[in-house]
């Protein structure tokens, strides 16, 4: 079968197409024919080895979705023919954090696509319980949309936010994926929404997913803007994706008691915090990953009632791997981009 691999790391320019060996499910799995995959900053950070544990050579791909075509032992046979999306969280089932329902904690919690093959390929064997139908008029290119941005913009919002109706809340970077998601999420829940993107295309595209008020950032000093906007008051909660370029801004845009939930670093990890400011104004830094098993359940159920469908940017070839992580790279996408084998 094909798969889009890398042998080492570095740019786009390692990643190829290649032919390697078609996997068979093992007890308690599901061979899945993939139909299409979506990209994830996390598939950058793995092709360029940042500090990940991984395989090698490696085949990225968290997100994918696609038609069941062969059953491990011990999964009903009537499988065979389901249209499904994958929840990439592997965890161990017998810790403490499992114990109680929060399998993103697991001790020894992972990711398909980076700490194991995913699904940048035509087949991948996985565990039957973390594949779940799709409905019939839903696409595969946007279910493979959904698992890691729709899942982690959940958990960030619902469980680690507690964010309520009425609320305002801020979205930092809302171009990719899953700041996209967590627009959309926010509006479901009955929040006012802000958002920070960047370019007059853009700023008009976040306002047709129900942001409320949408900053070009390289035109506004949005921080000082939303405190215009609120009437000096701030927002209620920011949700931060890009780290060192925008915490400051961030920080400062958050009401008292406000809460900043964290869930990625795409502009640097490093970033400094004045701690006055945090127990002053009585806020909270609260750091966000993936999301449990009923967390992803839960954001499945309305994303396939029709209250939200995900952004799609642009779909591709699988051949054309190295190119959609180029264009990834390059930061200019909307929405998420969907690889086709």
């Amino acid at each position: 079968m094909r798969a889009a691999i890398f042998h080492e790391n570095g740019g786009p320019e390692v990643v190829r197409i290649e032919q390697v060996a078609r996997p068979a499910p093992g007890p308690g799995q599901l061979l899945v024919e993939v139909r299409a995959a979506a990209l994830n900053h996390l598939d950058l950070w793995v092709r360029r080895g940042i500090p990940i544990e991984t395989t090698m050579p490696h085949i990225g791909g968290s997100d994918f979705a696609g038609v069941v075509v062969e059953v491990g032992e011990g999964v009903a046979a009537d499988r065979v023919g389901e249209r499904v999306v994958v929840n990439p969280g592997l965890w161990c089932g017998h810790c403490r954090e499992c114990a109680r329902g929060q399998e993103s904690m697991c001790e020894r919690y992972r990711i398909v696509g980076e700490h194991t093959d995913g699904g940048f390929t035509e087949f991948v064997a996985v565990h039957a319980d973390r594949a779940y139908r799709i409905p019939d008029d839903f696409s595969f290119e946007e279910a493979a949309a959904l698992p890691v941005s729709y899942m982690t913009a959940w958990r960030a919002l619902v469980s680690r936010a507690r964010l309520r109706p009425g609320e305002d809340v801020l979205v930092i970077g809302a171009s990719g994926g899953t700041a996209l998601a967590a627009v959309q999420i926010a509006r479901v829940m009955g929040a006012r929404v802000f958002a920070v993107t960047q370019g007059a295309a853009n700023v008009q595209r976040v306002r047709e997913l129900g942001a409320d008020v949408v900053y070009d950032r390289a035109t506004t000093d949005w921080s000082r803007a939303v405190h215009a906007d609120t009437g000096r008051r701030g927002v209620d909660v920011v949700v931060e994706n890009v780290g060192a370029a925008t915490w400051s801004g961030s920080l400062r845009a958050l009401t008292r008691g406000g809460r900043l939930v964290t869930y990625g670093a795409t502009a640097g990890p490093k970033v400094e915090l004045d701690l006055r400011s945090v127990f002053w104004k009585q806020i909270e830094v609260i750091g966000t990953t993936m999301a449990s098993r009923s967390e992803f359940e839960d954001m499945l159920r309305i994303v396939f009632a029709g209250r939200i469908r995900p952004v799609i940017d642009t779909v591709m070839p699988l051949d054309q791997a190295r190119e959609a992580h180029g264009r990834l790279e390059a930061g200019g996408q909307f929405g998420k981009i969907i690889l086709v084998p």
